[in-house]
Order: C-alpha cells, then structure tokens, then sequence
C-alpha cells in the first residue's frame, strides 16, 4: 500500500516527499482508481494505407503539402476534420501521435529501443543542436536505484557538441546516471519542435513503462523519482500532473507575451488564436477548476490511455501551430477535460529542479530526410 502523507519527514511549504526510510516500504499503487471514459488508443499509421487518406500522395503532392504544413512522414497527415474528431472522448481513440511511417525519421538503434522497452518508471530530458549540457540527477534514494531510467536524447549535432567538451559516453552507454540515447534523421527543421517528441511522447517511446517525469534540459533535476510520483500522483489520485504558470493565467494573454518576447512571429500566433476563438475556447483564468496556463518544463505522469490521448493532441497542436506548447495547453485542456489531471504551484517545481540556464546556442538542422518535411 502507499504510505500515508503523516509518514513525510522530508516537508517544506509546497513539496512533502516520503522520508528514504518510507520510500524503501513504498510499494507501487495498481494504479490511479479514475472513471475515464477512455480505455483504448490506437494511432494512425502506414499500416492504416496511406492511399485511404490522401488518394493522390505522390512526391509532388507531398512536396506542395509541405510547403503549407509542418505535418510529414513522421506525425501524419492530420486534416482538420481528423483534428476535430481526435478531441472526441470514446473508449477508443484512434489519432495521429508521431512515428506514422518508418520512414518519418527520429531514428533509435535497436539496442536502445530494447532498454527503452524494458524501463517501467522514466525520467527523460533531450538535448538537440548543441544547445545544453547533461545535468546529473541528484536526490535519488538507494530504494529507487534499479526501479528509474533516466533517459537523456541527444542528436548527433549534441554527441559531436559534448565530445568536444571531454564528455564521452562509457561502454555502457551511460554518462552517470542518464543513459544516452543518440537519435538520428530528426523530422524537423525547428530544433523546438524535434524536442517535443521525447517531452510529450514518452508513451511512445517507452511503450511498457508505467510512469514517467519529463525535465526540460536546462534543469538539474534533484528529488528522488519514486517519491514525486508519490506526492504528485498516487498521493492525490492523479495521472497526470504539470506546474502552473507563474507570470500568466490567460491564454491570449500569453500569446501577447509570446508575440513581445519574439519566441513565435505574430502571424502565427494570430492564426492559432484565432483557429481557438473560431472553437470557441474561452479567455477563462481557469477551466475545469485548474489554472489555464501552465508552465510546462516539468511533466509527471502516469501512461494510461486518457493522458496518452492528452498528450497526442496537444502534440498534434503544436505541429500544426506554433512550437510554444504553453499556447496549446489551455486548448487542449479545456477541449478534453480529461480526469486525474493536476497542477502544482510554481514553488513545488522550483523545489523539483535547479534552473541551470541553457549554456549555448542551438545549431539548427541543415537538411532532413528526403521523406520528410517541415517549415
């Protein structure tokens, strides 16, 4: 059973974590007891015949679609009929989420796809275009080691970046405790985009694990797995927690903010918040009874079919609009509604990572797949 909240004697104002002693007799829950509706997700994919969807997909028509779109090879083709239809909530979904052909890119070994396979509980971070050094995880308890992977995704452009640097990855594939997994034929040109395939695909990538915590590269994560699972998900019943926004609350509000700071151009952040109003989303503060906007470099979350379906819309927006998830999330919040999902304050993820800052420049992609494309 889990251990009770009154057995923490590790507590601060926002994060109460299990002490090591409690950690070490904690045993893993069967599971968030949520009614979701959803109980089944299966994702479109070249075994689904291409020619079904797009009768004309040659090379020119694939050529003059990509001019137009940041969908390829690698996400699907998802019209906008197949966009409405992938925010209804059945007991079985079928959508696009990433990996709709082999021949869409983002590339792994077989050798890393078998540890992948074998991991239960991850902690993953990615590090694509040279941008950020590899932060070693601190405050993991003794009771957790050999229960956690931490994966971190490097390109090829990152390999190249931290071998210069002296940081060489051992025989074992590992640099300390993360395990690098070197990824090649990246689907996109935009480096913020290739990195939301490891953020919000997780389910994807790690197909047996239960769990799992996504760390934005320039943090220093710095509490022990097991225990944040515990306090952020067994503990309140969740599937499915993420950090508030600290400075916005309004999702045109952030779109304003996003315009200022040059982190997306104002033609398609006018595009996407318009789409929004066209659907109807509302300006709220807050929706379902959760902030609107949330601050999303921490992830935590349980791979059960409804947050797998969250997380596979909110990835398909941020093909289809701009790569700013933080703009997205509000939409697909409000659109799913989704049960066990949670939010923490600012303070709780101040106390999960050490903020390490970005140490370099991002190279970006000077060519992709010839199947592939992107804007």
């Amino acid at each position: 059973m889990v251990v009770r909240t009154s057995d923490c004697c590790f507590c601060i104002d926002c994060l109460k974590l299990l002490s090591p002693k409690s950690l070490a007799n904690l045993v893993f829950p069967e599971g968030a007891k949520r009614d979701s509706v959803v109980k089944r997700i299966t994702y479109k994919s070249d075994d689904n015949d291409y020619d079904t969807y797009h009768p004309e997909a040659d090379s020119s028509y694939l050529l003059q679609h990509a001019e137009a779109t940041r969908f390829n090879l690698f996400t699907g083709f998802q019209t906008l009929a197949e966009r409405e239809d992938s925010f209804k909530v059945n007991e079985t979904v079928n959508l696009h989420c990433g990996f709709y052909s082999d021949n869409g890119g983002f590339k792994i070994s077989d050798e890393d796809r078998r540890y992948m396979r074998a991991c239960k509980v991850v902690v993953s971070t990615c590090a694509f275009g040279g941008g950020d050094d590899l932060y070693q995880p601190i405050g993991m308890a003794n009771s957790s080691i050999g229960r956690v992977c931490y994966v971190a995704f490097w390109d090829e452009v990152t390999l190249s970046t931290q071998e210069a640097e002296g940081k060489v990855i051992g025989d074992d594939d590992m640099i300390g405790k993360w395990r690098i997994i070197v990824v090649k034929s990246l689907p996109f040109v935009d480096q913020r985009l290739n990195g939301k395939i490891p953020k919000m695909l997780s389910h994807r990538l790690f197909p047996e694990a239960r769990y799992s915590i996504w760390v934005d590269s320039k943090y220093q994560f710095r509490r022990d797995p097991v225990a944040v699972l515990e306090a952020l998900l067994w503990r309140t019943n969740s599937t499915f927690a993420i950090s508030e926004h600290g400075a916005r609350s309004n999702i045109y509000d952030e779109g304003k903010a996003i315009v200022q700071k040059h982190k997306a151009t104002p033609e398609e952040v006018e595009v996407q918040l318009t789409q929004y109003r066209q659907d109807g989303m509302p300006g709220e503060k807050r929706l379902h009874g959760l902030k609107a906007l949330a601050e999303a470099s921490v992830i935590v979350r349980e791979l059960t079919p409804a947050p797998n379906h969250f997380m596979c819309a909110w990835f398909n927006e941020v093909v289809r609009f701009t790569s700013r998830d933080q703009l997205s999330f509000p939409y697909v919040l409000w659109r799913l509604n989704m049960p066990g999902m949670s939010m923490f304050p600012v303070c709780t993820r101040r106390d999960l990572v050490n903020s390490l800052g970005h140490t370099r420049k991002v190279k970006p992609l000077t060519q992709t797949n010839p199947e592939s494309s992107a804007s």
